[in-house]
Formats: structure tokens, C-alpha cells, sequence
């Protein structure tokens, strides 16, 4: 008795050591054309101590999206990859953040990190059978991106024509089926006949294998008095060929342009500015961080049309941290559907 009384008490003193240790990704080198592994290390360093006013950290959730590959080249070799995360509050010495409230936190690739609270978005509780990842996608920033970029932006009426790229991503997907809460007739592109698919289950009115159609003629055909609202995901050749589609006053939401983030070689802008002129295109991009006191609004309407089952979802969840690069590299072969996200 006396033996297992003294083992019990030192795995109850080993469960309760805190954690003085955690991993993370350092960007070693800029990307230079597409990201390689070697241009990444995955480190462990030393946490510092929670004090007043400061909470520990430990990831759930890890998100990857594509604006990461552009947006590191305005930071310093070193950094750690920058991104957003699903934590859990474990040690807490604020208030404002007990042990196991649930954040939202632009960490980045780490597994841990002290906090002092500024920054965080507490996640609220989910209807059941709601994932808490979806805070990374449907119910978080993607989602959000898609609520601005097509109700502000594009602002489409009931009727008209909306156009997605990269349709079916974790922003496409969700611009969509906004699009037909709103009563649009919906044409979306993705790059898969199973992506394409799962489209058609969104309730997109037409959706299209880029890869294998002619852009041009699916849009003359789909939408022959011209498009009214371009949710542009992926830019280059495809947003010329969509914009010389337009209608008159047409609105385009530009979000993103994967299509030449791995590019090596300058990007020539085609010759487009007599289209808007002539049609009087209203063309305009956004970071949808500019707008982060309008989340909790975003947050709520997003719960409530996921309950409502008008807001459906996929994500590709891809296991351990270790396989973040994996999982990011994923995004630039087309592997995800809907939102990609790693599970610690």
C-alpha cells in the first residue's frame, strides 16, 4: 500500500508539472517559387512563465490557407509561420480567460504560447454536433472573408448572377451558399469532377471542372446577359477571362489570387481597364482583418444558418502537428476540400 500510494503521488506531481516547453515552425528561408520543406524547421523552445495577467496556451486547431504564402515575404527570415489557432486556455492567471476557455488566437504554427489576452476571440458554445473547428473555417475567418467580400462588396440582389473561383475552398464554398440564402443564381468552379460534385450538394445552380471546360463559352452559356457579382478567389488568366464576361455595373470582390503566389516571374497585368471603364465595373480587394470588430456580428449569423442547415461544410482534417507543411502544401495541389486544417 505504501508503495502505491507514493507512485500515485508522483504521477499526480508529473500530470500537474506545467508546461515550460513547446514546438514550432520557423520560416528558414523565403519561398522561392513553390514552398519546399527545406525552406522550413520544426523547433522546440522554451515557454516563458505565466504571470499576472497572462494565460498558457495549448493548441487544438491549427489553421492553413493560401494568404500565408504571399504574406510571408513581408516578414523577416526567422519568424515563426504565421497563422490562426483554435487554444485552450491550460494555466490561466487572467480573469478574463479561465482554464479551458476556448480562444482564437494568431499564434501562428506553435503548440503553445502565453498570452496576455489581447487578441483573442473567445469561441462561443456551438449547437450540438457543431465541431469547434469550423471556428477556423465556416464560423471563422473564411467565413467571415466570404460574408464581407460578397454582401459588402459585390452587395447582389435577389436574380442576379454570382460567379465563384475556387468554389469549392473554405471562402468559395461558403460565398455560394450566401449567395443563394440571398437568392442569386450561383455558377461555381472548382477543380475536380468530385469537387464539382459537392457543389451541386451546396445547391450551386452550375458548377464547372475548370481543368476541363472552356471558361469562356460556360460562361456565355450560363450566364448569357453577363455576370453581376465575381467573388475572385484565384486572379491571373481566369479573373480576365470572368471580367470580359461581366454585366454592365457588375461588382467583383477580389479575395485572393492563388493562381500566381508560386509564380517565379513577374505577373503581367492584362489589358483590362477599358472593360471596367466601358462597363462601369465596380472592382475592389480587402483583408478581411480590417473589419475584425465585425466578427462576433459575422459569428452569430453564420451559427445561426449552420443550425438552420443553410450553411453546410467540409473540411480536410489532416493529423499532427508535425504535418503542418504537408497539410499547407496540400492548398497549392488542390488535395483539400473546404477548409483545411490540422488536428493537434
Amino acid at each position: 500500500m505504501r508503495i502505491r500510494s507514493v507512485l500515485c503521488c508522483a504521477v499526480n506531481s508529473f500530470l500537474k508539472m506545467p508546461t515550460t516547453k513547446g514546438k514550432k515552425w520557423v520560416l528558414k528561408q523565403h519561398f522561392q517559387g513553390m514552398p519546399k520543406r527545406s525552406d522550413m524547421d520544426l523547433v522546440e523552445f522554451h515557454l516563458p512563465a505565466v504571470t499576472d495577467g497572462t494565460v498558457l496556451l495549448e493548441a487544438v486547431y491549427l489553421s492553413v490557407d493560401p494568404y500565408m504564402r504571399p504574406y510571408t515575404a513581408r516578414f523577416p527570415v526567422g519568424i515563426t509561420m504565421i497563422g490562426e489557432q483554435i487554444a485552450r486556455v491550460i494555466e490561466s492567471k487572467n480573469d478574463k480567460f479561465p482554464v479551458g476557455t476556448n480562444v482564437c488566437t494568431r499564434a501562428g504554427w506553435v503548440t503553445h504560447s502565453v498570452s496576455d489576452g489581447e487578441g483573442l476571440i473567445k469561441i462561443p458554445p456551438y449547437p450540438a454536433g457543431v465541431p469547434l473547428s469550423l471556428a477556423l473555417g465556416t464560423i471563422g475567418m473564411p467565413g467571415f472573408t466570404a460574408n464581407y467580400g460578397l454582401v459588402d462588396i459585390c452587395n447582389p440582389k435577389a436574380g442576379e448572377v454570382v460567379v465563384v473561383s475556387g468554389a469549392a475552398g473554405a471562402v468559395g464554398s461558403v460565398v455560394g451558399q450566401i449567395a443563394k440564402i440571398l437568392g442569386c443564381k450561383v455558377i461555381g468552379y472548382a477543380g475536380s469532377d468530385a469537387k464539382v460534385a459537392w457543389l451541386k450538394e451546396l445547391g450551386f445552380d452550375e458548377a464547372f471542372n475548370y481543368k476541363t471546360v472552356d471558361l469562356d463559352a460556360t460562361l456565355k452559356s450560363a450566364a448569357p446577359n453577363g455576370v453581376d457579382c465575381y467573388f475572385d478567389n484565384v486572379g491571373g488568366q481566369f479573373a480576365t477571362t470572368v471580367l470580359n464576361n461581366m454585366a454592365r455595373f457588375g461588382r467583383i470582390a477580389c479575395c485572393g489570387a492563388i493562381s500566381s503566389y508560386n509564380d517565379t516571374a513577374p505577373v503581367k497585368f492584362p489589358a483590362v481597364h477599358g472593360t471596367i471603364v466601358f462597363k462601369e465595373l465596380k472592382l475592389q480587394g480587402f483583408i478581411i482583418s480590417t473589419y475584425a470588430n465585425r466578427w462576433p456580428e459575422w459569428m452569430k449569423q453564420h451559427i445561426g444558418w449552420v443550425k438552420e442547415g443553410k450553411l453546410k461544410y467540409s473540411e480536410h482534417v489532416t493529423d499532427g502537428f508535425e504535418n503542418m507543411f504537408d497539410a499547407f502544401m496540400g492548398l497549392f495541389t488542390g488535395a483539400n476540400t473546404g477548409k483545411a486544417v490540422v488536428k493537434v
